[in-house]
């Protein structure tokens, strides 16, 4: 058979193929592109942007856990403004679609991310980081799908740009969230977030984590992850991007099965930086190996009889 036809399309944008980085593990690509082309990858997720520089949390922000690793690195960031000067500009010349995640303390936030960047040419797609604590209220509002149907339709209002929106698993019913961002405004839904974990030392009888709690991830959570993204693609009309231990194209197919559109690999880049490109590879290799003509024809096609 002729060579697979690795593309996929969401929000009417067509990727060379399904598999992105996640965001928070690459930085803004400077580091990436080192070590492999960022033109092979369907896509490049930046790390959340918010509208203010962070710091983050002092160290130490990273454990490794058995099949995974923790981290409360904090959202540390540049801020906006010095973003869009100092690090967009490379992201640009890449060749590869441009997928910004954004994050902030309230809708009013977003939304200013928001109607900044949808001005800018060259970027693809906001992806809104729904993972965060309202600080006003001291909840976590990306467990409330109310809050959710609010923001993704404030930032829906501000930006023409497709909007992801990035979901976190630490709900009793994750397809609720997916329901809201999609009653929002959403073009598309990105899951999971990392689950909430820790780590003792038992020498010390202290925290690993500087903030005591992180964001567990890696291979420990694919199970977890690939039940969500089953559920959310059942329960909404708009694609979903499975997020969660994916180190292999292997696991790329496992996640189109299951209903994803597309993925992101995040942790695995840390033991193995060319782990995108390398799943790219791998998934080419099974299309051919199966006869698949084309990749969307796995999307949703797990047999459950």
């Amino acid at each position: 058979m002729k060579a697979p036809d690795l593309r996929v399309t969401i929000a009417g944008v067509t990727l060379a193929n399904p598999i992105m980085t996640a965001s928070g593990t690459c930085g803004t690509g400077e580091e990436l592109a080192q070590v492999l082309d960022l033109k092979k990858l369907g896509g490049f997720v930046t790390k959340s942007i918010s509208l203010e520089p962070r710091s983050g949390h002092p160290a130490p922000r990273l454990a490794e856990t058995a099949a995974g690793m923790l981290n409360c690195i904090g959202l540390q960031n540049v801020g906006l403004e010095r973003f869009i000067a100092d690090k967009l500009g490379f992201l640009r010349q890449s060749g590869t679609r441009i997928i910004v995640n954004v994050v902030g303390r309230e809708t009013g936030d977003y939304v200013a991310c928001g109607r900044r960047l949808a001005g800018i040419p060259g970027i693809d797609f906001l992806e809104l980081n729904l993972s965060c604590p309202n600080v006003k209220e001291g909840l976590d509002n990306g467990a409330d799908p109310r809050w959710i149907t609010e923001c993704v339709a404030a930032v829906r209002k501000a930006a023409t740009l497709p909007l992801i929106a990035k979901l976190t698993p630490n709900t009793h019913d994750i397809a609720a969230l997916a329901r809201a961002a999609e009653d929002g405004g959403a073009d598309a839904v990105s899951a999971i977030n990392t689950l909430v974990g820790t780590a003792i030392n038992i020498e010390t009888r202290r925290p690993r984590l500087s903030n005591i709690t992180g964001g567990l991830s890696g291979p420990a959570i694919k199970p977890v992850a690939l039940a969500c993204v089953m559920k959310i693609a059942r329960a909404v009309k708009i694609p979903v991007i499975g997020i969660g231990g994916i180190c292999s194209g292997a696991d790329v197919v496992e996640f189109l099965l299951a209903g994803a559109t597309a993925v992101q690999v995040g942790t695995a880049t840390f033991r193995q930086p060319t782990a995108c490109v390398d799943a790219v590879d791998q998934l080419r290799d099974y299309l051919r190996t199966h006869q698949v003509p084309r990749v969307t024809d796995l999307i949703g096609a797990i047999e459950l009889s």
